[in-house]
């Protein structure tokens, strides 16, 4: 995974960032890598997998009635709405900001999703909604598009996956 260039944030990013504005501040430290411990590796899989199992599978059509909207989900929500809690959650246990970041891929059916990167010793992981396991990203079956930047908390930044192949065509 390479970062290519800026990107634009996601609507539903900028629009909880004006009803968040507190969890959108520039980062205090940037471009910070968690060390992967027993310890913290045992706290990751923990959050993974309690906000998975707390939170039930929702749109947000029938959540709140609106095409999209991105929020901290209080018993359903989507993909997004798993991230921003993982993340949070992370934070409040003292996780470094700049090392969660919300990331938007494309699914293995197409369609897009939302999964937290968090920057590792060992390689970017990915939590998920769709599964209690954590992988490095480049075990997942995504196509991975656009990721918060690490240097700045409202920037994005356009992602290169190096593992999706160019179709040619013979003459």
């Amino acid at each position: 995974m390479f970062l290519k260039s800026p990107a634009a944030p996601p609507i539903g990013y900028v629009q909880f960032c004006k009803v968040h504005p507190a969890d959108c501040q520039p980062l205090k430290k940037t471009n910070q890598i968690i060390r992967l411990t027993e310890a913290s590796w045992a706290q990751i899989n923990d959050v993974n997998t309690s906000v998975n199992v707390r939170i039930l599978p929702a749109t947000d059509m029938q959540v709140y009635g609106v095409l999209e909207r991105w929020e901290y989900p209080k018993v359903a929500g989507d993909c997004e709405d798993y991230v921003l809690e993982k993340r949070l959650e992370l934070i409040q246990a003292g996780w470094p900001e700049s090392a969660l970041l919300i990331t938007v891929v494309r699914d293995e059916a197409g369609d897009g999703h939302a999964v937290l990167t968090v920057r590792t010793d060992r390689g970017d992981i990915v939590l998920d909604n769709k599964t209690d396991q954590i992988h490095v990203w480049s075990d997942t079956p995504y196509t991975y598009l656009k990721r918060q930047s690490s240097t700045q908390a409202t920037a994005w930044d356009l992602i290169e996956d190096s593992r999706t192949s160019l179709v040619g065509s013979l003459r």
